[in-house]
């Protein structure tokens, strides 16, 4: 299931792709209210994903955010990874961080292991191909 953290980060991230090319940063305030996000945690979500090299950060009067990247080349995968960590369901089907269950009796035979491994999959298939910019180009369709 996707945190509320991660739908903070998503809408924070989606409204910025929105913000024409050129510019100025989009100011924290704005974010918040126009993404529906509490201020103080968009601080710490807006840090880690800067720190992930997805925003960037300027900091004075004008100061505000901007993608690090234009909006094609940042997926919601690379999003929810920052925000989440792996999108694997259980670690012994993980890419990045693996650890083998605790309670298995064998990760060849496991059925649960099999089918999550097909989730993870397809999961990471759906988000990794889907860009901040074919997700706001599907909102403008929608609309």
């Amino acid at each position: 299931m996707l945190t509320q953290r991660s739908r903070y980060g998503l809408r924070s991230m989606l409204l910025l792709a929105e913000v024409p090319p050129n510019s100025p940063p989009t100011p924290m305030t704005r974010i918040a209210a126009e993404a529906n996000v509490p201020r103080k945690f968009l601080e710490l979500i807006l840090a880690d994903l800067r720190d992930a090299g997805l925003v960037t950060s300027f900091r004075g009067k004008m100061g505000g955010y901007v993608l690090a990247r234009p909006a094609h080349l940042i997926s919601l995968g690379d999003i929810i990874r920052v925000i989440e960590g792996p999108l694997a369901l259980v670690p012994c089907v993980s890419r990045t961080a693996y650890r083998r269950c605790t309670d298995c009796k064998s990760e060849a035979d496991c059925a649960i292991r099999h089918a999550m491994m097909r989730v993870r999959d397809e999961t990471a298939r759906i988000l990794d191909g889907t860009s901040l910019a074919d997700a706001t180009a599907v909102a403008l369709v929608a609309a």
